[in-house]
């Protein structure tokens, strides 16, 4: 490992170098390149230099033990000594981690796309509930979400609702969350006080560039429609709204949130290409799917991965047997607990795999 990170550092040096030359400087698409590789990189020199750090003065400690003749000083330079190792010990962890391959959707804005499931008008309830959560939880983190499309109920559910979050590294926040979400409460239309079981589905799915899918226009027919609200109440008297259908997959996308039919447009091809990336993907780790047991699990859309229950007030992931028991501060969007067990699972199993 050790020698592997000098090779990086020795990029990484060489990288300073080349963002304050004015011959790279002048080129600015590769300036750019090479001070994000560097920014990407700090993290890691930064550990690095930590753990030389530490591996120095554990061993100026080790020479000044040697030649100590006073007790009560060599007991000192041992308790040192021992502090040390212990530091030495959590830096390569932290080194092992940050060695870890990156994913490359990490960085990526994601659409999140929500959808009720089984229970009928309660799992819309719930998915409107789920919205809304993810939604305090973007306001608190300095995530922006902005809805591409909605199907609510008449009692102010959620059918379906895609969004897209935007912020830095969104991809790498959120991307546990995919598979079932279950519910268990009684429902405001329980007139006997009964708990009921119900799901919602969530997806996470990586925004991708033109260059990244490529949709090619005979496999696709684009329909123009009035957008509408809950219970057919008119949005746009005008046919702002976009629906695409994607024939080769059968994916059918709608964006109907702007009034102007070329932000609904753009924003439908952006929802249509992070959908063809995840049916793709998904054909790849269905047929890859013995690599997928070291993973916390980022797409099984069937998997049900987390508990709401409401009588207990307990939230529950199943992927990592922990149970939070502040399920109404969680539900008001305070999951950071929660996402970085998730993340801290994954790069176990990531770094056990490794072994």
């Amino acid at each position: 490992m050790i020698e592997k990170l000098k090779a990086i550092k020795e990029k990484f040096d060489n990288l300073t170098k080349d963002i304050a030359n004015p011959d790279v400087i002048a080129d600015t698409k590769t300036w750019q390149a090479k001070v994000k590789e560097h920014a990407n990189l700090q993290p890691l020199m930064d550990e690095y230099d930590n753990y030389v750090k530490i591996d120095k003065n554990l061993a100026e400690a080790g020479a000044l033990l040697d030649g100590e003749t006073d007790s009560e000083m060599r007991d000192m330079l041992k308790e040192e000594q021992t502090s040390l190792k212990q530091q030495l010990a959590e830096s390569e962890e932290k080194l092992k981690i940050l060695l870890l391959p990156k994913d490359e959707n990490d960085e990526k804005n994601v659409i999140l796309e929500i959808r009720g499931g089984a229970g009928g008008e309660e799992s819309a309830l719930f998915a409107a509930d789920l919205l809304r959560m993810y939604k305090m939880y973007c306001d608190s983190h300095k995530f922006k979400m902005e809805i591409l499309n909605i199907e609510e109920t008449e009692l102010g559910g959620v059918k379906e609702v895609q969004a897209m979050i935007k912020g830095k590294n969104a991809y790498a926040t959120f991307k546990f969350e995919s598979g079932v979400h279950r519910v268990q409460r009684v429902p405001e239309t329980e007139s006997q006080g009964r708990v009921h079981t119900s799901t919602s589905t969530v997806a996470i799915l990586p925004e991708m560039e033109d260059a990244e899918v490529e949709i090619n226009e005979k496999d696709i027919r684009i329909d123009l429609f009035r957008s509408s609200g809950a219970g057919g109440q008119k949005v746009n008297k005008t046919e702002s709204a976009i629906r695409i259908t994607h024939f080769p997959t059968g994916i059918v996308v709608s964006c109907q949130d702007e009034r102007s039919q070329t932000q609904n447009k753009e924003k439908a091809f952006a929802m249509l290409r992070a959908k063809l990336y995840d049916y793709y993907q998904q054909q790849k780790q269905s047929e890859y799917s013995q690599n997928r047991k070291n993973q916390v699990g980022t797409g099984d859309r069937s998997e049900r991965i987390r508990t709401y229950n409401f009588p207990q007030g307990r939230v529950t992931d199943h992927r990592i047997g922990l149970s939070l028991y502040n399920i109404e501060a969680f539900m008001n969007g305070n999951m950071d607990e929660m996402l970085e067990a998730l993340t801290l699972a994954d790069q176990q199993a990531k770094l056990s795999a490794q072994e």
